[in-house]
């Protein structure tokens, strides 16, 4: 009975999946390869034909959205406990802009992390987290802000995962402070704030891992962040060689906003982290944006100055 259920359904997410192909396809041939550039600027001034095209395009996007209704929570392998680490944010050309620490405290299986950064131009990065670890990880609390020159805008957003309440709080270019709050439906696998932390614990024999992030662009929207494993490489600390395992996290926004943006070449740039695996793993390095749009930068672990 269930493989036939199962079956079935497949037959018909089958049939769903050619019947909006097909009007693609359709759409496609009448609006781009039978009218030149011109007429196709006249076909969308006739009534309805803008409200044709959208209907088309989120039929079109429907197909591409990340899954919702499967979330990978990440099982605890190595319980987090007491850390005091010290780290450095760099530019790609090595030029250093920013000094950093995080600290862990763990009670019971509840587990707060604190990391900031300050950069040289006087702009801060601060986020708290909060998450438990009964079994898998789970985020019960994140708050995050950014301020100053380095950043597009200054933002202030709280995220209480259990409740599903996420405010956001940014300052226009004009100066004039604005609030969003809203409730979201979070699913169990939201991970703001908590990356570094899952990468430790992520298998690097599962070719995909995926999780959920919530994004402020300044408004919130829900995304999915897809973890793959690229192999090992090399890395030495003074005269001790290791090897991590490098990661690429990509961005994936579903429904309209995240097919236009494929469309026209605005995905969000890939993060890469480097772990040493083991008993005892630990974070090394990454490459990515700190923000939305933001350049890529480079954090790594500091060294102690001279005494």
């Amino acid at each position: 009975m269930y493989c036939k259920f199962v079956d079935q359904f497949v037959e018909a997410i089958d049939a769903w999946t050619q019947a909006v192909g097909q009007a693609c396809r359709a759409a496609l041939m009448d609006y781009g390869t039978d009218y030149p550039h011109h007429g196709f600027r006249i076909e969308l001034q006739r009534p309805g034909a803008r409200s044709r095209l959208i209907a088309i395009l989120l039929a079109c996007s429907a197909m591409l959205q990340p899954n919702a209704l499967f979330a990978d929570m990440i099982p605890v392998c190595h319980t987090e406990g007491l850390i005091h680490g010290f780290l450095v944010v760099r530019t790609l050309e090595g030029k250093a802009i920013a000094d950093g620490q995080m600290t862990q405290d763990a009670r019971g299986d509840r587990v707060t992390t604190h990391l900031i950064f300050r950069f040289k131009d006087g702009s801060v990065y601060e986020d708290t987290t909060i998450f438990s670890q009964r079994g898998t990880f789970r985020l019960l609390s994140d708050h995050l802000i950014v301020r100053g020159p380095s950043f597009k805008q200054p933002v202030d957003t709280s995220i209480n995962a259990s409740t599903g309440q996420v405010e956001v709080r940014y300052t226009e270019a004009k100066g004039k402070e604005k609030v969003i709050a809203q409730r979201m439906e979070l699913p169990p696998d939201v991970a703001n704030g908590l990356l570094l932390t899952l990468m430790k614990d992520i298998k690097p024999s599962v070719p995909r891992t995926t999780v959920s992030m919530v994004a402020t662009t300044p408004k919130p929207r829900l995304v999915k962040l897809a973890i793959l494993p690229q192999g090992e490489e090399p890395f030495t600390i003074g005269r001790f060689h290791h090897k991590a395992m490098h990661y690429v996290v990509k961005v994936e926004v579903g429904g309209l906003t995240g097919f236009l943006a494929r469309l026209m070449g605005k995905q969000p740039a890939d993060t890469h982290v480097w772990v040493l695996g083991g008993e005892a793993p630990a974070f090394v390095k990454a490459e990515g944006p700190l923000y939305v749009g933001g350049p890529i930068w480079r954090i790594q672990l500091a060294s102690a100055g001279i005494f």
